[in-house]
C-alpha cells in the first residue's frame, strides 16, 4: 500500500553508491527479522497486525457505547510522547476539519506540556461538558501527566463522586506494576495494558492508540488490516523492498553526503500530526552517539511561506521526504468570474487537488534544482487503512535504518537528562544534593 520513490535523489547520488547501502540496509532487514539486533526484547510491534484479538477492539467499543449512554461529551485523553501521538495523528487525519461527527466526544489530549493556561482552558471545557478520561502511562510517575491526571481525577470525583468517576476513567498502564497500575486497582478503573515488549514510540497499533482512535469514531479493524497489508509486504527481503530503499537512501544522503536534516513534507494539512509522531519516532530511535538525521517537518503550501526559503537556500544540510495521498476524498472546483479581477480564470473548472498537486510537483523541481534531494512516501487515499499501513511502514523502516546506521532503534537513553535538573529545581525528595549546584549553574 505504501510506494517509495528515490528518483528525487538521483542527480546527487552514484547508483553504485545507492547500491551499496541498498545492501547494508539489507544486512539490517536481516537483523531486524532475526531479532538479533540490539534491543531486540522491544520487537513486539513487529506482530501486533497480525496478533491483536478482536475482543481487545470489543473492549473498546464496549466502553465507548458505555460513555455514549452517559451521555460523555468530552474524552480527555492524557499522555506524553508516544502515549499520545500516534493516537493524535490518527484522529487529526481522519476528522472533518471543523465539525465534530454526529454522537462521537470530542477527543482533547493533556499530559503532554506543563503549560497551567493549556490545563486551566482544558478544565474550563470540561465544566462545560460531560467529561470522561483516558490515562496513558506505564509508570504512573511521569510528571507531565501525572499533574494532568491528578487534575483531571479530583474535579471527576468532586463532580460525579468517587464511585461514578471511576466508571469515567480508563487507565491504560503496565500489567503488573507502577504507580498507575496500583491506583487503577484500588479505585476500580477499567485496565488496559502496555505491552512489555513495544517501546512507546511504536505503540500506536496497542490499546495507547486503539482505545482514542476507537473513541473518536473510527474503524480500528480497517486500520489493523492495512497495517498487516503493509507487514505483508515489507516482509520480502528484496532491494525492491520500501523500506529498504527508504532506509538505504537515507543512510546514504547522511553517511555519504553529509545530509544531516530530513523534513517530512505533507501537502495535507490533516497530516500536520504525522510528522509530529514521525520526529519522535526517528528522533528517538536513531538521534544516539553523536549519531542521527535530525528530523523535522513542514505543512506545504502553508509552510512554502515561511521555510520555504530556507529550504531553497540555505545550508546545504538537508533532504526532503514528501508523504503524497494520491487521491482526495473530497472534490471541489475553482469557478469562472466573470471579472477576473484575481487572473485565476485559466484555473476555471480545475479542481482545487490538481492545483495542490501541481504546487507539489513545482516545489520538489525547484528544491532539486537547489540542491535539496527529494524521496516521496505515497498513499492512494487517506483513510483508516492506509494510516496503518503508514504508522507500520515508517516503524519497519526506522527499524531497517537505525540498525544500518549502527544504532539500537528501541532505546532511548537521553530522555532522562532533564528529568533530574527539573526534580532537583523543583526540589523532589531524593534530589535536594543536586538542588544548591544547580542554583549556581543558572545564577
Amino acid at each position: 500500500m505504501v510506494k517509495v520513490n528515490v528518483g528525487g535523489c538521483s542527480s546527487f547520488v552514484k547508483d553504485a553508491e545507492y547500491q551499496k547501502y541498498v545492501g547494508k540496509a539489507l544486512e539490517a532487514f536481516d537483523v531486524l527479522e532475526s531479532g538479533s539486533g540490539a534491543g531486540n526484547d522491544f520487537l513486539g510491534w513487529k506482530t501486533l497486525p497480525v496478533d491483536t484479538p478482536d475482543s481487545l477492539i470489543a473492549d473498546c467499543e464496549a466502553i465507548r457505547d458505555a460513555w455514549a449512554e452517559k451521555g460523555v461529551e468530552l474524552v480527555v485523553v492524557i499522555g506524553i510522547g508516544g502515549s499520545y501521538l500516534g493516537a493524535r495523528c490518527a484522529i487529526e487525519a481522519l476528522s472533518h476539519g471543523f465539525v465534530r461527527k454526529e454522537g462521537v466526544p470530542q477527543i482533547a489530549f493533556a499530559g503532554n506540556n506543563l503549560s497551567e493556561d493549556y490545563l486551566a482552558e482544558l478544565m474550563d471545557l470540561a465544566r462545560m461538558r460531560s467529561t470522561a478520561c483516558v490515562v496513558i502511562s506505564k509508570s504512573g510517575t511521569t510528571t507531565e501527566p501525572a499533574v494532568a491526571f491528578r487534575i483531571v481525577k479530583e474535579y471527576l470525583e468532586k463532580t460525579y463522586g468517587k464511585a461514578e468517576a471511576a466508571t469515567r476513567i480508563v487507565a491504560i498502564t503496565d500489567a503488573k506494576k507502577g504507580a498507575l497500575k496500583t491506583l487503577a486497582t484500588q479505585e476500580g478503573y477499567k485496565t488496559f495494558v502496555v505491552p512489555d515488549n513495544v517501546g512507546g514510540r511504536y505503540s500506536v497499533l496497542t490499546p495507547v492508540g486503539i482505545l482514542p482512535i476507537v473513541l473518536a469514531g473510527f474503524d480500528m479493524r480497517a486500520m489493523l488490516r492495512g497495517a498487516a497489508e503493509e507487514r505483508e509486504a515489507l516482509l520480502a527481503k528484496s532491494a525492491d523492498n520500501p523500506a529498504v530503499q527508504y532506509a538505504a537512501m537515507r543512510n546514504l544522503l547522511y553517511s555519504g553526503l553529509g545530509k544531516k536534516v530530513e523534513i517530512l513534507v505533507t501537502f495535507n494539512p490533516k497530516l500536520q500530526y504525522l510528522g509530529e509522531w514521525w520526529k519522535q519516532l526517528y528522533g528517538e530511535s536513531e538521534g544516539k552517539e553523536c549519531k542521527g538525521i535530525f528530523p523535522a517537518s513542514v505543512v506545504c503550501t502553508t509552510d512554502l511561506h515561511s521555510m520555504g526559503q530556507f529550504i531553497q537556500e540555505g545550508d546545504r544540510v538537508l533532504f526532503e521526504t514528501t508523504v503524497t495521498v494520491k487521491n482526495a476524498s473530497r472534490e471541489m472546483v475553482i469557478g469562472f468570474d466573470s471579472q477576473n479581477l484575481d487572473q485565476l480564470n485559466y484555473l476555471a473548472g480545475q479542481r482545487v487537488e490538481h492545483c495542490n498537486k501541481m504546487a507539489q510537483l513545482g516545489t520538489q523541481l525547484a528544491h532539486i534544482d537547489g540542491g535539496v534531494p527529494q524521496m516521496e512516501v505515497s498513499v492512494e487515499k487517506l483513510d483508516e487503512a492506509s494510516l496503518g499501513a503508514l504508522f507500520y511502514f515508517f516503524e519497519f523502516a526506522c527499524g531497517v535504518s537505525a540498525y544500518t546506521l549502527g544504532i539500537n532503534p528501541f532505546n532511548q537513553p537521553g530522555v532522562e537528562a532533564y528529568k533530574k535538573n527539573m526534580f532537583a529545581l523543583l526540589r523532589k525528595p531524593g534530589f535536594e544534593a543536586q538542588t544548591e549546584e544547580i542554583l549556581k549553574r543558572i545564577q
